[in-house]
């Protein structure tokens, strides 16, 4: 009874903790430093921070030509998953 009542409690203020730590790290913080990516007009570039991937002639990327971008982030996703899945099973 009373026993049980703390042990639910302490088990659910140990999954509210587990949930919001999971939510903090896939928000992050908003600083300026957790950019994905910045558009330089005066250079007419586009860069991707998380990649280092820069393209040239923004108006393009800006009109939505940026197969380019999301090919490099899709292979570079599937290694991140693969690199993972290696960890794991070690």
């Amino acid at each position: 009874t009373v026993l049980r009542a703390r042990l639910l409690a302490r088990m659910r203020e140990e999954r509210d903790a587990e949930e919001s730590s999971a939510r903090r790290a896939q928000i992050g913080r908003g600083e300026r430093a957790e950019k994905m990516r910045t558009y330089n007009f005066p250079q007419d570039r586009l860069t991707d921070k998380r990649l280092g991937y820069n393209l040239s002639n923004l108006e393009r990327r800006m009109d939505g030509e940026i197969d380019e971008l999301i090919d490099a982030l899709s292979q570079q996703d599937e290694a991140d998953r693969l690199s993972r899945l290696e960890e794991d099973g070690a």
